[in-house]
């Protein structure tokens, strides 16, 4: 509808500006054509005359309308003055030059103030009349009531259309401005999905640079960790084959490490949980962590055990991993336990230890620790609408608890 209305306001534009070259040519033919009647040849040379003045005045002044030069309001409203007194004298010289005074119909509105198109119509009208009542000036007493007949006539005719006109350059307008309104919302619109489509990638980088300072913490981090203690109690050791068995367990270690690397840049993904249970993961996970730290550890699993989501087990292998890391570096403890508990609705993982304890309220900050620590744990726990609680006091152990929910695999 767009293009087809563009292409009809050009093609209107054209009739416009072209137009009165045509009329004028077509009422020079048909003067010429009745000149014998209509006071011989004089009047008709006389006509031409001013035909050609008017096709000058048309070009001179109409064409700063299309061509983009400086157009004055007030140079309007003159040229439509001078166009009526000349298609008026043409008229009365020879009544078929009324075919140009029909201009003033059709293009009053681009060089008259609205206001004042009523006034072109009517004068307009005066010209009709005397055109279609014989000629001007009337000469008898029919002929002037034919006259004024007319003009009533079609001076009605042209308020009519003239208000309509108006009525639907008003509504063009109408409907202009509110295409405007609809633009611009839709650009404030479109800025708005901008910066909300900015803040959510800030978001989700945010997000994803936490996940991955996670992953290298309980990783790499923690692999680089059971190798340095490993070779520490290598090197402390007295006798050759326990140091072995360091030196052996802090490669094995550091194999562990590589291979979980590639895993965090492949996918991500517990190099444990690969093609393994997770009760028999963690299971794995808590023997190794005893191996390396000497504390007893027993692990006890309750309820049927079944595939879970991938996350779900992540992120109960992460917390465990991070808890008895927790454990090693700061409870002193000479023994650990470690409950997985299948529910219908809900995975508990609970790490108990019998160390020094500690309060709460005043450990998990990263920024105090220089580690991730319980705050990663909690932040794990929150992608999956979790929490991790932690039970301890100083002297009396400490208890962690985590509850996700159970989603099935696949």
């Amino acid at each position: 509808m767009t293009e087809l209305a563009s292409r009809i306001d050009r093609q209107w534009a054209v009739a416009l500006r072209y137009g009165p070259y045509v009329l004028l040519a077509l009422g020079s033919v048909m003067a010429g054509a009745t000149y014998r009647y209509f006071g011989g040849s004089g009047r008709l040379w006389l006509a031409l005359a001013l035909a050609e003045v008017s096709a000058v005045l048309h070009r001179a002044c109409v064409d700063l309308r299309w061509t983009g030069r400086p157009f004055e309001d007030r140079l309007g409203v003159a040229y439509v003055i001078v166009r009526w007194a000349l298609a008026f004298v043409m008229t009365w010289l020879n009544p078929f030059y009324a075919v140009f005074a029909v201009a003033g119909y059709f293009d009053s509105h681009l060089f008259v103030p609205l206001r004042r198109v009523w006034m072109v119509l009517l004068s307009t009208a005066v010209i009709m009349a005397g055109s279609q009542s014989g000629g001007l000036p009337p000469e008898a007493g029919a002929q002037w009531l034919a006259f004024g007949g007319l003009f009533v006539l079609n001076a009605g005719l042209a308020l009519l259309f003239g208000r309509i006109a108006g009525q639907e350059a008003n509504l063009a307008q109408e409907r202009t401005t509110t295409i405007t309104r609809l633009e611009e919302a839709l650009a404030e619109n479109a800025a708005l999905q901008s910066q909300l489509v900015a803040q959510a990638r800030e978001a989700g980088v945010h997000e994803e640079r936490e996940r991955l300072a996670l992953e290298i913490h309980d990783t790499i981090a923690q692999s680089l960790t059971g190798i340095v203690t490993q070779l520490q109690a290598a090197e402390e050791s007295i006798d050759d084959g326990v140091a072995r068995e360091h030196r052996e367990r802090a490669a094995s270690l550091a194999r562990e490490a590589l291979g979980e690397a590639r895993r965090s840049v492949q996918g991500l993904m517990p190099m444990r949980l690969d093609r393994t249970a997770l009760a028999d993961a963690l299971d794995r996970l808590v023997r190794d962590w005893a191996f390396g730290s000497g504390v007893a550890s027993e692990v006890t699993v309750t309820g049927v055990t079944r595939a879970l989501h991938r996350d779900v087990e992540t992120t109960v292998l992460r917390v465990a991993q991070e808890s008895l890391a927790n454990v090693a570096k700061h409870a002193c403890a000479t023994r650990v336990g470690v409950t997985l508990s299948y529910t219908d609705d809900e995975l508990v993982l609970d790490v108990r230890d019998d160390g020094i304890g500690f309060d709460p309220a005043t450990v998990g900050v990263p920024a105090a620790t220089g580690g991730v620590g319980l705050g990663g744990m909690r932040q794990r726990a929150a992608r999956l609408a979790s929490e991790v609680v932690v039970e301890s006091e100083p002297g009396g152990g400490t208890a962690v608890s985590l509850r996700v929910p159970s989603v099935r695999h696949g």
